[in-house]
């Protein structure tokens, strides 16, 4: 089978190409003629000591590689697939206290710990809350339109919701909740010019959360309350988190449950605004397929990364230990032998086995019905207060290496 014809030098993680676009031409040609292939880079461009990453592309392959942590180690060089060439490897170790970039059986006990908070009992117990908290954000971005019905949807709508759903899951004061957008802004934002964000000010901005999430951790094993915090570190002796594991988790979710729905909101207002027939079907059925189809389209992270822990063949390809690879799930989406007609989006489509998720195993997504839950509320409130929305222009991208995210998308309500 002939080789794909990428270009000399084509990286799936440069942050300049997924500023344009997500390479999906470039993704289906590798899916077809090799599906496990080599990406050099030059030494320390993404913050590591080697010569580049093996992409993965097929959606199989991506669920292997996801659910075997024995052969696939997040731990060794984190799960995030490239950072600024200026990071060192002590600032790489100090991400390992994430959840997010352990492996079992470390990983199985804060997971364990943490989950308590995302039952489905703690979930429904959001959904009035959240509800309410969707019409009014809605009902705000509509009085706060300019004189023509413009607004950005980004600022307006999508970033509250989520934002709005930690604070509420975790006790945070719905006051604070602009410190923890900004501080997670400027952590996964560092590879955009228009922040200004360096790797330090980004390390400055997760040591606020840390912060901020330690002193609320210490506030409620001084006096528990009947909240998440509470549950997860008001008695350590009894197999709770730590008050830095705390603060570490609390990363996770700025990032994990705040940038990635926040961009899965967006794609999706995108996308239906680009659809115009699905966004009728929607505004007349509101089918419970929705929001799986929104993430599966928006994938708001492209890719993470695993190191490989021993020699071992994927898809006929020998990887070596500690080689680098990249599982990149915005080609696992749009894989035609799992997917029919990927490219399409169809808020009825149903299986939807998609991985926006991530690809099972340990590190599947735990917030995933709070996601859904979000994604749900949020349309409903925007069909039933702004039901002919439309777009004004192209989304402005952010530049990042990982992340499919969005910056700015101008809707106008006139």
């Amino acid at each position: 089978m002939p080789c794909p014809a990428l270009p000399d030098g084509f990286d799936f993680t440069d942050p300049d190409l997924l500023q344009e676009r997500v390479p999906l031409p470039e993704f289906a040609e590798l899916r077809q003629a090799e599906p496990v292939r080599w990406i050099a880079q030059p030494p320390r461009i993404s913050g590591f000591d080697d010569a580049g990453y093996w992409a993965v592309t097929r959606h199989a392959d991506v669920k292997y590689v996801s659910t075997h942590p024995e052969l696939f180690s997040s731990n060794l060089n984190t799960a995030i697939i490239r950072f600024n060439e200026t990071i060192s490897r002590d600032q790489i170790e100090v991400q390992k206290m994430i959840m997010l970039n352990m492996d079992p059986p470390e990983h199985t006990r804060v997971r364990q710990i943490v989950q308590r908070g995302f039952t489905p009992r703690a979930i429904r117990s959001l959904e009035d809350a959240l509800r309410d908290r969707a019409g009014s954000i809605v009902e705000t971005a509509l009085a706060n339109a300019a004189a023509d019905g413009s607004f950005d949807f980004v600022t307006n709508v999508a970033v509250e919701l989520p934002l709005q759903a930690i604070a509420e899951l975790i006790g945070v004061p719905q006051d604070d909740r602009t410190k923890i957008f900004d501080w997670s802004n400027k952590m996964a934002a560092y590879d955009d010019p228009e922040y200004a964000i360096t790797e330090e000010v980004g390390a400055e901005a997760a040591m606020e959360i840390v912060s901020y999430a330690m002193n609320l951790a210490a506030a409620r094993k001084e006096c528990p309350a009947k909240d998440i915090v509470s549950q997860l570190v008001a008695a350590e002796d009894e197999g709770n988190l730590s008050s830095d594991e705390f603060g570490f988790f609390v990363i996770l979710l700025a990032v994990a449950g705040n940038e990635t729905t926040r961009n899965a909101i967006t794609h999706g207002m995108h996308a239906f605004l680009t659809h115009p027939e699905q966004w009728e079907l929607f505004k007349r059925e509101r089918p419970q397929t929705t929001a799986e189809e929104i993430v599966r389209w928006a994938t708001p992270v492209v890719s993470f990364q695993r190191t490989a822990t021993q020699d071992t063949e994927l898809g006929d390809v020998t990887i070596k230990k500690g080689d680098r690879v990249g599982i990149f799930y915005s080609s696992a989406n749009n894989d035609p032998e799992v997917f029919d007609e990927p490219h399409k989006f169809d808020i009825t489509r149903d299986p939807n086995p998609h991985l926006g998720f991530g690809g099972g195993g340990p590190h599947f997504c735990l917030g995933k019905s709070l996601a859904v839950l979000e994604i749900n509320l949020i349309f409903n409130a925007i069909a039933d207060a702004l039901p002919d929305l439309r777009l004004v222009s192209d989304p402005r991208r952010l530049r990042s290496a990982w992340l499919n995210g969005v910056k700015e998308l101008q809707v106008s309500t006139g």
